[in-house]
């Protein structure tokens, strides 16, 4: 089969990225809506002189489940937990799940990524965050004096090494023996070290970034994502890539998009009209924004008759990078799932119409209100001063020129029935989205005496019902996933030992060793309600335990009542456990008197043992210097009397 060329690829990603879902079509105008009825922003059918109250419904609601989910994912050590695949993995299993939830909560602000990606499904319907293994190359400034020339050659030799600055410089010495001066050449010199660095990179994407194809169910199985970013021309060196701003265009339409601009209504904090179309940073070249288009596009680039996942990097029509990869780096959650759908419902979609309507009703009221406390009046055409009537001011008079001639129209009262169907609409509200006014804070009328305290428990489990759900439903899909997706990358990219403190210890990392795969299970806890529950559990299972140690039963150890009691500190809240309990597994066995001191007679009759032996090795010793000194006195003696008996020798005269 032919290749795809390049301009082909690019001509497939450009009308991908139009008919995606999330670029300018009814579901943004949704998103941007809920942004809007989020802030509370008028409606845009406000009347001059009328009320403009506008309700908070959609923000109240998400703020009130917000706290809820906070509390169950971050409340405890462990968001996630590794489990063993069999008996010899149990330990590195342990590490994974302390080095997993290290990762995410300390090295990557945790706390602030929960929040917002939290944020961004109760609102916009999914919430997506980006994780990725992040390859840093740091740059350090190193200065160097007086070095010789094989010190020089020896440090700029090595590599990823630039010279800045080289100064040389001769200098005359003197030698030690000779006294005589010699000239050396010395160096100073500022150099460049690149330092490469890995590490797992997890942020939040704003909703109005990600674009998918209309088909997509789950990420994984797209046919195109594209995570669509500003970027201005220095950050795109700073990624690697090397654009020509001519190639790139003007930058138009840089600034401008519905949804996002939608964010900053509030308070109207946008640049959408600063700088023109390149931005803030004016005129200035390194400063210009373009929209980068970081494409995960499905496609047979080789020929093969297969379709591989590449990850192609554009601005307008120009590539910048187009690679092969392994997985689409994103991770979505969303409150409410409906089913073959990749987007499903935000909590605001349920309690918009909600906000309108008691939005209505109280803008109808308060014009009722207005019209009780200033009155409209029936005047006679004519028969009035028209100034006087619109002047309100205590004490003020009213010039007619005939009695009755200013007559007060009569206002409705306030009838009971339009409160009660603001009530009615908080139910619906609360029937909706699953966030009741008991849930929130203690009712009035929740400990008087013909409420049992089982009936109250049985209120605040059904009412947090929903709110359970959509926190399993992001614990068991974005959580979980996010979880393993750092796990993979750590196995994969990290080959280098790291030590990091854990609970008071000091724990050698090294993913390189783990598995390639574990099960992993989300810990998620249910509140403080249920964490009460169990601490009054965990309170008579100690009764319990220590009645059964102190009375003899098999079925209780010190080991089993230290577990009981750590359980009940982590349910506590606190952290470290060694702090308050020491774990009798840990400890050394102290031996009683009679064993310390057969222990310290073993000891001190060892230690005369090697003594003797040590007596013994010297005379072994001293023997084998005597019988050497011995043998070298009868070498010494045989040899003087070789050479007397050569010296008496008669020397024999020949013949002539």
């Amino acid at each position: 089969m032919p290749k795809v060329t390049e301009e082909e690829l690019v001509g497939r990603i450009q009308s991908e990225i139009t008919d995606s879902l999330g670029y300018g079509d009814e579901l943004s105008k949704q998103r941007e809506t809920a942004m809007e009825y989020y802030y509370g922003l008028p409606f845009g059918n406000e009347v001059d002189g009328r009320s403009q109250f506008v309700d908070s419904t959609v923000q109240d609601t998400i703020e009130w489940i917000k706290p809820s989910l906070m509390r169950v994912f971050a409340s405890g050590d462990d968001m996630v937990k590794f489990n063993p695949v069999g008996p010899e993995d149990v330990e590195m299993a342990k590490q994974a799940t302390d080095y997993v939830n290290y990762v995410f909560t300390k090295l990557n602000n945790g706390w602030e990524i929960l929040y917002n990606w939290f944020t961004d499904a109760l609102l916009g319907k999914n919430g997506i965050v980006k994780v990725w293994w992040n390859e840093e190359e740091v740059w350090n400034r190193e200065e160097y004096k007086g070095l010789t020339e094989i010190e020089l050659d020896a440090l700029i030799n090595e590599e990823d090494v630039e010279v800045i600055a080289h100064s040389p410089y001769i200098s005359s010495d003197a030698d030690e023996m000779t006294g005589e001066y010699t000239s050396t050449t010395y160096h100073d010199v500022v150099i460049k070290r690149l330092n490469s660095k890995g590490s797992i990179r997890v942020e939040n994407v704003p909703p109005s970034e990600f674009l998918i194809n209309r088909e997509a169910k789950t990420i994984q199985d797209a046919r195109f994502v594209c995570h669509r970013v500003r970027k201005t021309l220095s950050e795109l060196r700073e990624m690697g890539y090397d654009p020509d701003p001519d190639e790139l265009g003007s930058g138009e339409d840089v600034l401008y998009n519905a949804e996002r601009q939608a964010r900053y209504a509030f308070d109207l904090s946008s640049n959408a009209d600063v700088g023109g179309n390149w931005g803030v940073g004016g005129t200035e070249e390194s400063l210009r924004e373009y929209w980068l288009h970081e494409n995960y596009v499905k496609t047979d680039y080789d020929g093969d008759g297969i379709a591989e996942l590449r990850k192609v990097c554009t601005i307008g029509s120009t590539v910048l990078a187009n690679d092969p990869i392994d997985s689409i780096p994103f991770v979505s959650i969303c409150p409410i799932r409906i089913p073959h759908k990749f987007f499903g419902l935000s909590v605001a979609d349920q309690v918009e119409s909600l906000q309108l309507i008691k939005s209505t009703l109280m803008r109808n009221l308060m014009d009722n209100m207005y019209n009780q406390n200033f009155g409209r009046y029936a005047v006679l055409e004519g028969q009035a001063n028209l100034d006087d009537l619109l002047t309100q001011r205590p004490g003020g008079v009213v010039r007619v020129k005939s009695p009755n001639a200013v007559t007060p129209l009569a206002t409705p009262s306030l009838e009971p029935y339009s409160f009660q169907m603001l009530e009615y609409l908080d139910g619906v509200r609360e029937s909706r989205s699953g966030v009741s006014k008991n849930t929130q804070g203690l009712n009035d009328n929740a400990l008087t005496s013909h409420t049992t305290a089982t009936a109250v428990a049985q209120v605040m489990t059904a009412a947090q019902a929903r709110v359970e759900l959509i926190a399993r439903n992001f614990a068991e899909t974005g959580v979980k996933e996010l979880m393993s997706t750092i796990y993979e990358l750590l196995q994969k990219n990290q080959d280098t030992d790291t030590v990091i403190g854990i609970r008071g210890t000091w724990i050698p990392i090294n993913p390189s060793a783990w598995r390639d795969k574990y099960d992993c299970t989300v810990a998620v806890g249910l509140g403080h309600g249920n964490r009460d529950q169990q601490l009054m559990h965990l309170s008579q299972l100690i009764q319990f335990a220590t009645q059964a140690l102190t009375g003899g039963l098999g079925i209780v150890n010190e080991q089993n009542l230290y577990n009981i009691g750590a359980q009940v500190i982590k349910n506590m809240g606190f952290v470290n456990v060694q702090d308050f309990l020491t774990d009798p597994s840990q400890q050394q066995q102290e031996p009683d008197a009679g064993e310390q001191a057969m222990a310290l007679e073993s000891q001190i009759k060892q230690k005369e043992v090697e003594i003797k032996m040590g007596e013994l090795q010297i005379k072994a010793q001293k023997l084998q210097l005597e019988q050497a000194a011995l043998q070298v006195e009868t070498q010494l003696k045989v040899a003087e009397l070789k050479l007397e008996a050569e010296q008496k020798r008669p020397v024999a005269i020949g013949a002539t």
